[in-house]
C-alpha cells in the first residue's frame, strides 16, 4: 500500500546531505514553515538555497540564511539591508540573481525535462555578460538552463496518502514547479484527507512528484 505520510520531522528530513540544493517556495504565502524550522535544526550545511523571495529582511528565508548553513542563494531580488544582503557584502554568501519569471521557467524546465530555452529577459543587461545570446524574431535573447534541486520543501493545504496535493489560493505560487524540479520532494500538509477526497481537477501537484508528507497543524 502506498502511504507517503511520515511520522515526524526526523523521518521527513532524513538524508538531506551537506551541499544539497534546496528549493523553497513562497512569495508572501505558501512557505512550509514547520519544515523550514526543521531544516535549521538539521545537521546539513554548505547548502544552496533557491527561493524567489530570498532577499527579504525578515521571515523564513532570512532565518534559514542566518543559520549559516547556506553558502549560496539563488533568488529574484536582494535588499542591501536584508540578511542575504549583509551576508553577501561580508563575503559569507554567494549570490545569483535570476528574474522572477526566468526563475519560474528554469524550475518548470527542470521538471519537464527541457534542456534549455531562450528568453529576452535580461539579454541586454549585466546578467548576460559572458553568456550565450541569440537574435530570435528580431529580439536579443539569453540562453537559460534548467534549475533542478536535490530537495524541495513544499507547502500544501491538503494531501492524501498517495501524495496528491492542493495548495490554497496564492500559496500555489512556486510549490508545484518546485515539487516537479526536485529529486526529493518533502511536503508539509495542513490537512490529511482520504484517497478520492481531492477531485482530479483540483490536484495542483500530482503525487508522482511527491516522496514524503508531514502532516502539520490544520
Amino acid at each position: 500500500m502506498i502511504d507517503k505520510f511520515v511520522p515526524d520531522m526526523k523521518a521527513a528530513l532524513a538524508g538531506i546531505a551537506d551541499g544539497a540544493v534546496i528549493l523553497l517556495p513562497g512569495f508572501g504565502n505558501g512557505m512550509p514553515t514547520t519544515l523550514l524550522q526543521g531544516l535549521i535544526e538539521h545537521d546539513a550545511s554548505d547548502m544552496t538555497l533557491v527561493a524567489n523571495s530570498g532577499g527579504r529582511d525578515t521571515g523564513g528565508t532570512a532565518d534559514l540564511l542566518a543559520s549559516g548553513k547556506f553558502r549560496k542563494l539563488i533568488c529574484s531580488f536582494v535588499r542591501a539591508d536584508s540578511v542575504a544582503g549583509k551576508l553577501f557584502t561580508a563575503g559569507k554568501l554567494e549570490l545569483e540573481i535570476v528574474p522572477q519569471g526566468t526563475l519560474a521557467e528554469r524550475l518548470r524546465a527542470a521538471g519537464a525535462g527541457i534542456q534549455a530555452f531562450y528568453t529576452p529577459t535580461g539579454a541586454d543587461t549585466l546578467l548576460a555578460e559572458g553568456r550565450e545570446t541569440r537574435i530570435i524574431n528580431g529580439r536579443n535573447c539569453l540562453l537559460e538552463y534548467p534549475l533542478a534541486g536535490d530537495v524541495a520543501l513544499v507547502d500544501a493545504w491538503q494531501a492524501d496518502r498517495w501524495g496528491n496535493l492542493t495548495h490554497r489560493e496564492s500559496a500555489r505560487n512556486f510549490n508545484p514547479v518546485m515539487a516537479a524540479a526536485a529529486k526529493l520532494t518533502i511536503v508539509e500538509a495542513k490537512h490529511k484527507v482520504e484517497l478520492g477526497d481531492i477531485p482530479p481537477e483540483h490536484v495542483h501537484t500530482p503525487g508522482v512528484f511527491v516522496h514524503r508528507v508531514l502532516h502539520g497543524p490544520g
